[in-house]
Order: structure tokens, then sequence, then C-alpha cells
């Protein structure tokens, strides 16, 4: 049971980790945040047993897991954001612009 718990710890941290380093605005709580660093160190063991790497050392789970969970996080990125009518992906600031624009008009207008 204990492995569990410091599973979920160490997911926290490196959805943290990753959410920190990657820019924009990514729109989780804490428990999304662990699933991503969870996912990211599962992908990341995965990948750095494919490599060869030393899963077992100190350095190289934490650099493949936040790494991993950064990917994720560009593809959670790249499926959730809205297009602009133009047909591209929006920009930060375009996004900011159209909430500021929604809340300068008040409520139920």
């Amino acid at each position: 049971m204990w492995w569990l718990i410091q599973f979920m710890i160490f997911g926290l941290v490196v959805g943290a980790l990753a959410r920190l380093l990657h820019p924009g605005r990514d729109p989780m709580n804490w428990f999304w945040t662990m699933m991503l660093g969870i996912g990211g160190a599962v992908i990341g063991g995965w990948v750095g047993t494919l490599l060869g790497f030393d899963n077992q050392g100190m350095v190289m789970p934490w650099v493949l897991s936040v790494a991993s969970a950064i990917v994720l996080l560009v593809a959670y990125y790249f499926l959730t954001t809205k297009a602009t009518p133009q047909g591209r992906v929006a920009t930060n600031d375009e996004y900011k612009k159209a909430v500021f624009d929604d809340l300068s008009r008040g409520p139920g207008r």
C-alpha cells in the first residue's frame, strides 16, 4: 500500500513540474495534475526501458517522467484548445482577450 501513496506523491510532483515548465494556461485541479504526472511516469519509464536507460538511478526517472508529462500536456493543450474563425489554434493572448471581454460585459449579458 505504501508504494501506491509514494507513486501518487511522485505523480503530483512530476505533474506540477510539467505544468510549471510548460507555458500557457492549464486549467487542472490537483487530481488531474497527479494523473498527468502518473501518466508521464508510466510513459517515461516505458520509453526509458525501450531506449536502454537505467530507470533505477536518481535523475533519469525524474527527467523521463517530466519530459513525458510535458508531451502529454502539449497533447492535452492541442486537443482542448478552440480554433479561431480562421481555423488556427487560438493563442494565449487571444484567449485572455476573449475571457476579459466576457468578464467586462458583466453577468447575464
